[in-house]
């Protein structure tokens, strides 16, 4: 079965220790610039939220890649990202409703999470257990796709 990661804001304190660990574990580097998650933080309200590539059932990322670069894996659901298909113009990171695909100037690639390859560096390294890696079930694809519409709709408004 088929895993995937699960947020828990609540828990989240915004310390950004996931965000060190993806970029050490992907790049050799402590460099945040560098990660495939990212720690929204409202102080006024007290939330941070983690956030990293949804994996979409309609994946726009995928839909917009004009040379099938962004591709799902025939049984996985992982969106991958092929580097040698890969033109860099940058579709999908203005695709993507969440802004988990982004492009890094420094690397000339397009940085999106893994999953690190089914033992998420993120999850690992997280102090409070806001990130979990779980078994995809419809109860939690359920409860994650709620969470992804209410952090899109208040994402739109802060914008």
């Amino acid at each position: 079965m088929t895993k995937l990661l699960m947020i828990h804001p609540e828990k989240c304190t915004g310390c950004e220790n996931c965000v060190l660990a993806c970029s050490f574990h992907h790049e050799k580097d402590f460099r945040p610039a560098a990660t495939r998650i990212h720690v929204f933080t409202w102080e006024r309200e007290g939330i941070s939220v983690p956030m990293m590539c949804q994996q979409c059932g309609d994946a726009p990322c995928i839909k917009v890649c004009p040379t099938g670069a962004m591709h799902r894996t025939t049984g996985a659901g992982v969106v991958d990202w092929d580097t040698k298909k890969c033109i860099r113009c940058r579709m999908c990171t203005q695709a993507c409703p969440f802004g988990n695909a982004v492009y890094d100037v420094l690397t000339n690639s397009i940085l999106k999470c893994d999953e690190c390859q089914g033992d998420p560096a993120c999850v690992r390294m997280c102090p409070n257990k806001a990130l979990d890696f779980i078994e995809d079930t419809i109860s939690t694809r359920s409860s994650t796709k709620a969470f992804a519409s209410k952090f899109k709709e208040a994402f739109q408004e802060v914008k």
